[in-house]
Parts: C-alpha cells; sequence; structure tokens
C-alpha cells in the first residue's frame, strides 16, 4: 500500500483527505507543521513516504521553508495562492506538482497517480553504483550527496543535473541534452531556468568544497572542471 504525509494545520482538510485516500487505496500520515513534518522525515529513515502533500502556509517551518529539505520524495503542493510567479517559485524549490486550493478530488487523485507511476519508473532506471568525482559523493540508491565531508541538500533538479554531469566526468553536456535527459523527473526544468538550476548547484557546492566544480562551456552547455585530480 502507498503511503502519502500530508502536511496541512487545517484539520477539516486533513479529514476529508484520510477519507478519500483511504478509499483510494492509500495509508496516510500526518504532520501538522513543518517542523513536526521535519523531523517525521528524519525519524523515518529508509520508510519514507511514497507521496507528499503540502500546504505552504503552515505554522514554525513554513512550507517553502521545508520543501528544499524534503529530499527526493515527490511533493504536491496545495495551495490558496492563485498568483502564477507563487506556483513557478514552489516549482523552482523542487516540487513535483502544484494543485490550487480548493481542488476537485479527482483532479488531486490524477495527480497523486501521475507522480507515483513516475517515481515508480525512477527506481526501476536507478543504478545503485555511486558516482564519486574529487570530493564529491552521489549515491543513487539513496539520492544522497556528500561534499567535503558534508552532506549536501540539492532539489530534485539539482540533484539530477549533478547526477547526469558526474555520469560524465569528461564530456561537455549541451544545454539542449541535459532539457531532454532530465525534463521526464524534473518538469521546472527550463531552457530559460537551466542557468539558475546550475547556478545554484555550483554554488552549493562551492560552500562545501571551497571550489568550483562546475563550469560554463560557452554558447554549448556544462561539464565538470577537471582541475581537482580525477583525470
Amino acid at each position: 500500500m502507498k503511503q502519502i504525509l500530508i502536511i496541512d494545520d487545517d484539520i477539516s482538510i486533513n479529514d476529508m483527505l484520510d477519507k478519500v485516500l483511504a478509499r483510494a487505496g492509500y495509508e496516510t500520515f500526518h504532520a501538522w507543521s513543518g517542523t513536526e513534518a521535519l523531523l517525521f522525515l528524519k525519524d523515518c529513515g529508509e520508510r519514507k513516504p511514497d507521496l507528499i502533500l503540502l500546504d505552504l502556509m503552515l505554522p514554525g517551518l513554513s512550507g517553502e521553508e521545508l520543501l528544499p529539505q524534503i529530499g527526493d520524495v515527490p511533493v504536491i503542493v496545495m495551495s490558496a495562492r492563485t498568483d502564477v510567479r507563487d506556483k513557478v517559485n514552489v516549482l523552482l524549490a523542487g516540487a513535483a506538482d502544484c494543485i490550487t486550493k480548493p481542488f476537485e478530488i479527482e483532479e488531486l487523485l490524477a495527480r497523486i497517480s501521475v507522480q507515483l507511476r513516475g517515481s515508480r519508473a525512477g527506481r526501476r532506471h536507478e543504478e545503485p553504483k555511486s558516482e564519486v568525482y574529487g570530493e564529491i559523493t552521489l549515491d543513487p540508491g539513496t539520492r544522497l550527496v556528500r561534499a567535503g565531508g558534508e552532506e549536501v541538500h540539492l532539489t530534485k533538479t539539482e540533484y539530477a543535473i549533478l547526477k547526469l554531469l558526474m555520469e560524465n566526468p569528461r564530456q561537455v553536456i549541451t544545454r539542449t541534452a541535459i532539457l531532454d535527459r532530465i525534463s521526464e523527473d524534473t518538469p521546472d526544468c527550463t531552457e530559460s531556468s537551466l542557468k539558475v538550476h546550475v547556478s545554484n548547484l555550483r554554488k552549493k557546492l562551492r560552500q562545501a568544497t571551497g571550489r568550483d566544480y562546475i563550469e560554463a562551456v560557452w554558447g554549448i552547455g556544462f561539464k565538470l572542471k577537471n582541475d581537482h585530480g580525477c583525470e
């Protein structure tokens, strides 16, 4: 049975989702604040939920603050905000999907089904072998990234970009190739936003190691720098 974590402080919404998701064959868990949700995810270890339904307006840690810390669990944001910029921001921050409150139950169930189908396909193609480049280690099994001896928290898109570059450490990966290879799992990554995702990834790796690991090849794409003892 697929497990869904509902992160929302609205009792009526939690009760409604409990009934609807139970009828659809899902098991549900609840967190009433962002801080409680973060503790839940840390304590559950490898038995993470298969999907998370996340409200943004939470007591304590907000949904926007929690989202980048969730990791590889697909997240559907449930928000009363209707502004397009708000939706774009949560997608860029790592959400898999966003649905506006109030929503139709049939639509929510369809979106959940799509995300769970996508996560199953992703697991079928995961390779257990870790990728290592200089001070960076990427474990596809756990989707954990360590750099400079510490864990680096990446968004889903940043992780996908880094994984692609580390699988091809001596190649220049064109922008088109990056978009083609990761677009199925990261719909928030577009031609216009790719540069921002790479810039954020470079910054996180630089903060952890004190070095630049990714370089832009003007007019073509990106590659890993070859001056880290990785020849």
